[in-house]
């Protein structure tokens, strides 16, 4: 049947960019469907009628959270009155689990049909969320490979859909033009070192000292290495500049990809970035601190080996991390200049990465479209 009412909702910059291929996706086979919900500027340029900002449900941790939880219930409560008043016929939840899936078990209860893109990290940490999961959802669309085994496992409709960013970012071996694009000063013998600390105030907060600490290290043993930070807006912009000292960096502006092509190294959060770093094939190396409660918390809930999306996907350390203890600028500081100076580091990370890109390289949003056509169909 030809869908006449989506209801939509992303949290997230990766959401946003998700939601806008599907949306395009489900367009082709249903030309007047109506998407209404919660999202940014890609989704509301596909046509979505967001009823709140995005940057609303960028919440991280445990304790930001539970601050916060008032507001988040308030916006839950009234999307989901909206959606059943408005007789929504399909729910889909991009990420956010937290906040969309417990949307999705009450839309569903309304007998409203719902799918959730993006699976959360149940097969790594709270696996007892599978049962939730369950009564909470029709179909789960997955973007990793391993994820839909889990899935399988548990009898919940998956269907794995592959990375759209593998598709949509091309592999880049040429740093020049996105240094001219980016207009950074750089000659052609120039290392940039691409510091990428999260998007989110508490990543800045926790990493950029770390970073900078790491700088001063480096410089003794590299003291012509370039560096650049990159920032998702203005605001994030300035919070990174507020922890500068004598020393003033080049701090770019919402091209977060460009930054990456531009270096010859990258370190960074963990999170989507990693995967972007990996597609883009720059070596990498990855640094995560939170508060110290949230760290204590979560640290004892994980099962797998690694946070980084591109050790997950390989299943083994192709990328260092330093986490929390161990993020301290003397390893930082290390870990950069050994893999500046050693190539078969590089070459290996650069092999495993290429052959990773082409396993996730699928159809996504089109994969996706027709499972949830499908599922309508039902």
């Amino acid at each position: 049947m030809a869908l006449r009412r989506v209801a939509i909702v992303a949290g997230e910059e990766s959401g946003d960019i998700l939601g806008a291929g599907l949306m395009q996706a489900l367009r082709v086979q249903n030309p007047e469907v109506e998407f209404v919900g919660m999202g940014g500027r890609r989704m509301i340029a596909q046509g979505l009628d967001s009823k709140y900002p995005l940057d609303r449900l960028s919440v991280m941790g445990l304790i930001e959270p539970l601050k916060r939880l008032p507001e988040l219930l308030r916006i839950r409560s009234d999307l989901a009155k909206s959606f059943i008043d408005s007789q929504t016929e399909l729910f889909i939840g991009i990420d956010s689990p937290d906040f969309n899936l417990g949307l999705a078990k009450r839309l569903k209860k309304k007998g409203i049909k719902t799918a959730h893109y993006v699976s959360p990290s149940v097969w790594a940490w709270r696996q007892g969320r599978i049962k939730s999961i369950r009564k909470s959802i029709d179909l789960m669309l997955t973007l990793l490979p391993f994820e839909s085994k889990f899935y399988q496992e548990h009898q919940v409709p998956v269907k794995y859909v592959g990375h759209p960013l593998a598709s949509e970012i091309p592999m880049d071996t040429d740093p020049l033009s996105a240094r001219d694009r980016l207009a950074l000063e750089l000659n052609g013998e120039d290392k940039l070192l691409a510091l990428l600390p999260g998007s989110r105030s508490a990543e800045i907060k926790h990493l950029v000292p770390v970073y900078l600490d790491a700088v001063k290290k480096i410089r003794l043993t590299e003291p012509e290495l370039k560096i650049a930070f990159a920032a998702p807006n203005h605001n994030k912009a300035e919070q990174i500049r507020s922890f500068f000292d004598n020393e003033k960096f080049e701090v770019v502006v919402g091209e977060t990809l460009d930054v990456i092509r531009a270096s010859d190294l990258v370190l960074a959060a963990s999170g989507t970035t990693t995967l972007e770093v990996m597609l883009v094939n720059r070596p990498l190396i990855v640094a995560y601190k939170a508060d110290w409660l949230s760290y204590q918390i979560i640290s004892r809930m994980v099962k797998v080996p690694y946070v980084s999306l591109p050790n997950l996907i390989a299943a083994k350390p192709l990328v260092n991390e330093y986490l929390q203890g161990t993020a301290t600028a003397e390893n930082l500081s290390r870990a950069v200049i050994s893999m500046l100076t050693n190539n078969e580091i590089r070459e290996t990370q650069s092999k495993a990465f290429t052959d990773m890109r082409q396993e996730l390289q699928q159809p996504s949003s089109r994969l996706a479209a027709e499972a949830i056509t499908d599922l309508m169909g039902h």
